[in-house]
């Protein structure tokens, strides 16, 4: 199965991700996640900028789509914590976000988000998680 085909697979497997529109693609070989912009996303209409919550569950699904898609499977790894670092406002314009496994052990794996919008080099949110892993 191609790579393109196993995340579709994974993001048809994610029922939320799949609601926010959530989806992916590969740039050097690295999965990247994208979620588009959508006037429902809007935390505070002043400035305007994204939620906290929905940046937040943004990085989640990141780590989880990073997770199902390397080790092949579709069964949900189980959030055990996560904490989120929120760098700047999130505009109101398409997000992305890169996860980097940095522990996988046979039960738990660690995982490190960064989300961004114009460019990687800054991010506008952080995540460190720790995912407990399906049998």
């Amino acid at each position: 199965m191609s790579e393109a085909a196993r995340l579709a697979a994974v993001l048809d497997a994610m029922p939320y991700a799949r609601r926010l529109g959530v989806g992916g693609h590969f740039e050097d070989g690295v999965l990247v996640a994208v979620l588009p912009f959508s006037p429902d996303l809007i935390g505070n209409p002043r400035l305007p900028a994204l939620h906290g919550g929905a940046v937040g569950a943004f990085l989640e699904l990141a780590a989880q789509m990073r997770l199902r898609f390397d080790r092949e499977g579709l069964a949900a790894p189980a959030t055990i914590g996560v904490t989120v670092e929120y760098l700047r406002p999130g505009r109101a314009r398409e997000t992305y976000a890169r996860a980097e496994i940095k522990r996988l052990g046979r039960r738990i794996a660690n995982l490190h988000v960064e989300a961004w919008q114009d460019q990687n080099r800054t991010p506008i949110a952080l995540l460190q998680g720790r995912f407990l892993l399906p049998d």
